[in-house]
């Protein structure tokens, strides 16, 4: 058993010390992933790690936290909350009033159109619900890989399956939603 279990059993049968115990190992943790998520993101993400995890903190429940049923469902739940807020910042980036997507860029660095970071999370999203209703689990990796920054073996672990499980998965879910984006998209313009 983790000791991240450990502290979450031990909360749910009302251990004062372990609610305190909580927090720091949660925060680390809800820390590292953030920070690896957001070292794969455009030059232009201003959202730092410290504040996605904040925020991702307040929106599980801050201070009143919920009952989490295992260390499974608490990284479930993170990873939705991480690619809700991540989601809200790339349509926000993209409304009108705020530039409509138009991206500083120096003229002489330009030479062929590429979508954004944006563009792409906003894409997935799109797609990932719909995958939800049809494969709730490859989803829930999907969730763990893409907003939340983990890597295969760690994304298996919290899901409890196995890594050649969550690269037979992963391989699935890409070419799915891959496929599902390039139908929302329509026929490639030439």
């Amino acid at each position: 058993m983790s000791e991240f279990t450990r502290i979450l059993n031990a909360v749910q049968v009302g251990d004062a010390k372990a609610q305190e115990d909580l927090l720091p190992l949660v925060y680390n943790e809800l820390r590292h992933l953030a920070a690896r998520k957001m070292a794969h993101e455009s030059g232009t993400q201003t959202l730092q790690p410290t504040a996605l995890v904040h925020e991702a903190w307040l929106r599980l429940g801050g201070d009143e936290q919920p009952t989490w049923e295992s260390r499974t469902h608490f990284f479930c739940s993170a990873a939705e909350a991480m690619r809700r807020i991540l989601i809200d910042r790339a349509r926000r980036k993209q409304a009108v009033r705020h530039g409509g997507g138009q991206e500083r860029c120096d003229i002489d660095d330009v030479e062929i159109a590429a979508p954004s970071q944006d563009d792409e999370l906003l894409a997935v999203d799109d797609v990932l619900d719909r995958f939800a209703t049809r494969e709730p689990r490859k989803a829930e990796l999907v969730k763990l890989r893409y907003f939340a920054g983990m890597g295969l073996k760690e994304a298996g672990q919290v899901l409890g399956i196995s890594e050649p499980t969550a690269v037979r998965w992963w391989t699935y879910s890409k070419t799915w939603l891959y496929q599902a984006i390039q139908e929302t998209r329509g026929p490639a313009k030439g």
